[in-house]
């Protein structure tokens, strides 16, 4: 069964890696993002209280996006496995989903791929996606945020020996092979 947890800097792949694993493996790529427009668009009791926080301008409470990831942890869809991208972010997160699993007994075998890229390869692929809000000032700050919430996630999970680091900067084909042979070991 294939579980894993994807992290990485934003412009690091994730995304990408994620659909073309989750398409090799036939298990659900799970995007909080996605997650959420989907909660929010389907008006159910969790959606309808994001879109509250949403319409507001401000972000979702971690214990209603842990609400939401656990709904979707439930769904039949991952009985096979699957893969988390964008949860968790913070250490908090993390231990919620531990608990998690261990509830529903699958806490065995989630691997975490941390996808590293050098920060000029980042800049310059974010810079490339030609986003209006993709300047090199917002996407600095960007990459900043993303170390402090995300080394102690990175440190906990080393610690827990489920951390596997994956070079994110080769090819596509390259990555995925790696990630292929990651998750076959």
């Amino acid at each position: 069964m294939t579980r894993l947890i994807f992290l990485g800097a934003p412009g690091a792949g994730k995304g990408t890696q994620a659909q073309t694993l989750a398409h090799h493996r036939n298990i659900p790529h799970i995007s909080t993002g996605d997650i959420l427009r989907q909660a929010m668009q389907r008006q159910t009791p969790l959606g309808v209280k994001a879109q509250d926080y949403v319409s507001r301008g401000e972000l979702v409470p971690d214990e209603l996006v842990n609400d939401l990831v656990e709904e979707r942890l439930d769904e039949p869809d991952v009985e096979h496995g699957w893969i988390l991208d964008g949860f968790p972010r913070k250490v908090s997160q993390a231990s919620f989903l531990d608990e998690l699993l261990q509830q529903k007994h699958s806490d065995r075998n989630v691997r975490v791929i941390n996808l590293e890229v050098p920060d000029d390869v980042l800049m310059a692929r974010l810079l490339g996606r030609g986003r209006a809000d993709d300047n090199e000032e917002v996407i600095r700050r960007r990459l900043e945020v993303y170390r402090e919430q995300t080394a102690p996630l990175i440190d906990y999970y080393r610690d827990r020996q489920q951390l596997v680091c994956v070079n994110g900067n080769q090819s596509l084909e390259e990555v995925t092979a790696e990630l292929l042979d990651v998750i076959d070991s």
